[in-house]
């Protein structure tokens, strides 16, 4: 893609944070736009707002059929943006283990649930592009992060393998690696958050990502690249780094 105007443009995790600018943000470019997530009431309000011109697909990530389903009712598709996630603060505090596997099956489950419901769309109409999105937070294992962190390597992982799989049937795949950004999701962090963005800022990345060459879209880039040097310490010093910053 070049230009957003005109393009069909899926964004599921729409109904707040990064998903609802993104969708602000591409609807000022004349995208045509399809916005998904469990909360109808949240998206039509959103749809609303940018005129009612778009589709509002409710749907729960975690559901395979539904997500398949939703994904059979479009006649065309240029981009899908995949950005449900749920969290919870990193803590010493086991978390419970049902919130464990609600968070593998949305967050990694999710992804793959929605690249198996626009591939055949995609391959019908012999183009396409998938974002998937990780965070900075995949790069490493953190202290007190899984599963979260755990979650967003996996989807790095994937990513790069997508990437790879498909480049030849004329399908794009990026990956999204966010700082941190100021949502309903980090809103629940107690702890300093060097270099918080707004979510327009991170729209405004990812629209700008989306049409380049790139294959990761990560910002801000002063705190990404120095999580990058961070992650490619050799396993030695980095579990000395982590153990200075690990929670007291």
């Amino acid at each position: 893609m070049k230009s957003y105007a005109g393009k069909q443009i899926w964004i599921i995790g729409a109904s707040s944070g990064i998903g609802e600018a993104l969708a602000r943000e591409f609807s000022s470019q004349q995208a045509q736009l399809i916005l998904s997530a469990r909360s109808e009431h949240k998206l039509h309000a959103i749809n609303q707002q940018l005129g009612g011109n778009h589709t509002v697909l409710a749907v729960d990530v975690a559901d395979h059929d539904a997500l398949t389903n939703a994904a059979k009712t479009l006649q065309k598709l240029d981009s899908v943006v995949f950005l449900a996630a749920i969290y919870a603060p990193h803590s010493k505090q086991t978390k419970d283990i049902n919130f464990i596997h609600d968070m593998i099956h949305v967050n990694l489950g999710g992804a793959f649930n929605t690249v198996n419901a626009v591939l055949p769309l995609f391959e019908k109409q012999g183009f396409g592009q998938i974002a998937l999105c990780g965070s900075v937070a995949g790069y490493r294992g953190l202290p007190y992060g899984q599963p979260y962190c755990a979650t967003k390597a996996a989807i790095i992982n994937y990513a790069e393998s997508l990437k790879i799989e498909l480049e030849n049937q004329n399908i794009d795949v990026k990956v999204i690696n966010p700082g941190f950004v100021r949502t309903p999701l980090t809103d629940k962090n107690n702890f300093p958050m060097p270099m918080l963005i707004e979510p327009e800022d991170a729209a405004k990345a990812i629209s700008k990502g989306l049409v380049s060459k790139a294959f990761e879209i990560h910002f801000p880039k002063k705190f990404t690249w120095m999580m990058k040097f961070f992650s490619a310490l050799p396993a030695t010093a980095y579990f000395m780094v982590s153990r200075k910053i690990r929670p007291k």
